[in-house]
């Protein structure tokens, strides 16, 4: 079994959502697009989102593969570059008032789609292998359809599966069932409507040819689709294409009161025809207008008359207002610099931390001083490490780096110098200096990051062994590290807030300390784990210490799951893992479990962090199994 992210009731492999992500990019050339799974595939532009189906979940993996890779070609490319957002807002207001609403759009999704697949294959060949599997798959499917809405006599559902089989036939002579006798009279129509799909050039061509095959049909068919196999999202081009402009704006509705103005044109009246921009409450997005009105409702009547109300002294700022005016509720401009600094925040955040955590913020606790029990299970804990931590000890003496004392000149005794010229000049000339040489210091910090979200209860004990293991083979060198424990608050956590507590039972002032360790039996299993903010906040950490060598050792399951983390938890982790390395800090993560490790497990965990994660079902195993690792990480940062 292999472990999988989960999005509603499916199971989406992580490395192909990182895979994924990386095409997108690659084909839109723009950063803020990302991937996500859904019932239907299509590019929604307001969001910088491509959906990618469900459909192609449970079948051969190459035929996944390619179905998945089909898509985002489809969307990044196709949709992307060439299709005009304002010709399927004609469509969509076109079909406003046709009974074959669903129809006419899930016909223009694969028409527009085939046409955009034949541009594809012509920019990019390497794409035609995935086209192919696309075809297949979908006629396989749309044939077994068609025999099901037939025997169910849906007949709008079965003529579209027909369509689509039309359409994508290698053969002219493609097989047409029998429906009532009003489709079969006009089926040749059809056919001969078809074939024309194949010379559009546009969005526009093929949105003309929809129209054209819908207004036909709408005589003949008694009623929509049931089935939704494509989707065309109404709300979304509307957006797009119809951003309102000032004009759009104006108020164009009836007034609530007709009155009359008694008040004829005399001639000499001063007429200001500048436009100057307000802002009312049916206006969406912020300007920086000086003026500010707040508009509710309006009366057709003479200006300096007494039929709608009373002046008041504040009219005569801005001339004699009337009407019914009341405070609005929508944005207030004197805090639009607020607004413009907060979003200049979140987007510093989003860069920093990750659009995954845009709302996370940390909140630190301090560790409690350790009961008696704590004290005694650590003793225990040490107790059964000792010849462990002893093995350790040596091999991080060896594998790590040692500080180096500086050279030392003008010495009495040692190696001679190239340069003479004191023998001649000095009475008492130091001719001699010593080389550069080991100290007893590593060069080194570490930091362990523990996973304590509820996920870790059945392996939280052999975790603090571990991290006993760890704490005192490090103090032992004189190694200088930390230990955080991490997890969300599930109950606090919304839309727009989530709270990450870490708690530092180990801090780099005390971690040397003789008496430093006990603290550590007080991480216990809590609630969610948003791994990418922990691991990027102590990458923030780890860059403030002076050391030259920085290990960032991550005790987790490797399982994401925080408030809508849940499908890029791990594409977001993943991402955060590569931040850390490209800043010099190793990233390990090590996983301890007190029974066999599931193959699942640790699919998940290389597609995070590659080669370089350590999956202990025994901790007796940990220091040779940490060994290779530590030493492929020295000469790495040799080389």
């Amino acid at each position: 079994m292999q472990r999988f992210i989960q999005f509603n009731d499916e199971k989406i492999d992580s490395m192909i959502v990182m895979e994924l992500a990386d095409l997108v990019t690659t084909l839109t050339k723009n950063l803020d697009y990302e991937v996500e799974f859904g019932v239907h595939s299509y590019l929604d532009r307001m969001s910088k989102k491509i959906y990618v189906r469900h459909f192609w979940n449970h079948r051969p993996k190459n035929i996944m593969i390619n179905g998945l890779k089909s898509d985002v070609y489809l969307r990044a490319i196709g949709n992307y570059s060439f299709t005009n957002e304002e010709d399927i807002y004609y469509l969509l207001q076109k079909l406003s008032t046709t009974s074959l609403k669903s129809f006419a759009k899930q016909l223009f999704m694969i028409t527009e789609d085939l046409r955009l697949e034949e541009i594809i294959k012509r920019k990019r060949p390497g794409t035609k292998s995935a086209f192919k599997d696309r075809i297949f798959v979908y006629r396989k499917y749309f044939e077994s359809q068609l025999k099901v809405n037939l025997v169910k006599s849906i007949y709008t559902d079965a003529l579209f599966n027909n369509i689509f089989l039309l359409l994508t036939s290698d053969s002219p002579n493609e097989n047409i069932p029998k429906y009532n006798e009003e489709i079969n009279l006009v089926m040749p129509y059809i056919k001969n409507t078809i074939t024309k799909f194949y010379e559009t050039k546009s969005t526009k061509d093929t949105v003309k040819l929809c129209l054209e095959l819908t207004e036909t049909l709408e005589d003949i068919l008694d009623q929509d689709m049931l089935n939704e196999y494509f989707h065309l999202p109404d709300k979304k081009y509307d957006e797009i294409v119809h951003d309102p402009t000032f004009d759009d704006l104006k108020r164009k509705d009836p007034l609530q009161n007709n009155d009359v103005i008694d008040k004829k044109s005399e001639g000499d009246e001063e007429v200001f025809e500048e436009e100057f921009r307000t802002w009312h409450r049916e206006t969406s997005d912020l300007s920086k207008s000086f003026l500010q009105f707040d508009l509710d409702q309006g009366s057709g009547t003479d200006l300096l008359g007494e039929g709608v109300r009373e002046g008041e002294a504040g009219d005569q700022a801005l001339a004699v207002v009337q009407g019914s005016v009341q405070k609005t509720n929508k944005n207030d401009y004197s805090n639009l610099e607020v607004q413009e600094h907060k979003q200049r925040s979140n987007q510093g955040i989003e860069k920093k931390y990750g659009k995954e955590n845009l709302f996370a913020y940390p909140i630190f606790l301090s560790p409690e001083k350790p009961t008696y029990e704590e004290e005694k299970q650590y003793r225990e804990f040490k107790s059964t490490i000792s010849n462990y931590q002893k093995k350790l000890k040596k091999i991080i003496e060896k594998t790590l780096e040692h500080k180096k004392i500086s050279p030392r000149t003008d010495l009495h005794f040692g190696r001679l110098r190239k340069k003479l010229l004191p023998f001649f000049t000095d009475e008492h000339p130091r001719l001699f200096y010593k080389k550069q040489e080991p100290s007893s210091e590593i060069d080194a910090v570490f930091s362990l990051l523990v996973d304590c979200s509820a996920s870790m209860y059945d392996k939280m004990e052999q975790t603090k062994l571990g991290i006993t293991l760890f704490h005192e083979a490090l103090k032992s060198v004189n190694v200088a590290h930390e230990v955080i424990g991490f997890w969300e608050d599930t109950n606090d956590a919304t839309k727009e807030k989530q709270p990450n507590y870490f708690k530092p039972v180990i801090e780099f002032s005390t971690s040397l300390r003789n008496l430093s360790g006990p603290e550590i039996m007080q991480l216990q299993p809590e609630e969610d784990n948003r791994d990418g903010y922990a691991i990027r906040l102590m990458t923030d950490r780890l860059m403030t210490r002076f050391e030259n060598q920085k290990f960032l050792l991550v005790f987790s399951d490797g399982e994401p799951a925080a408030f809508g983390y849940e499908q890029n938890g791990i594409v977001d982790t993943h991402e955060a893992v590569l931040q850390a390395r490209k800043k010099g800090i190793d990233v390990i993560n090590i996983f301890l479990s007190n029974s066999e490790i599931e193959e699942s497990q640790k699919k998940i965990l290389h597609d995070i962090y590659g080669n370089f994660s350590i999956l202990v079902s025994n901790i007796e195993e940990l220091p040779n199994v940490l060994f290779p690792i530590l030493k492929k990480l020295l000469y790495k940062s040799i080389a």
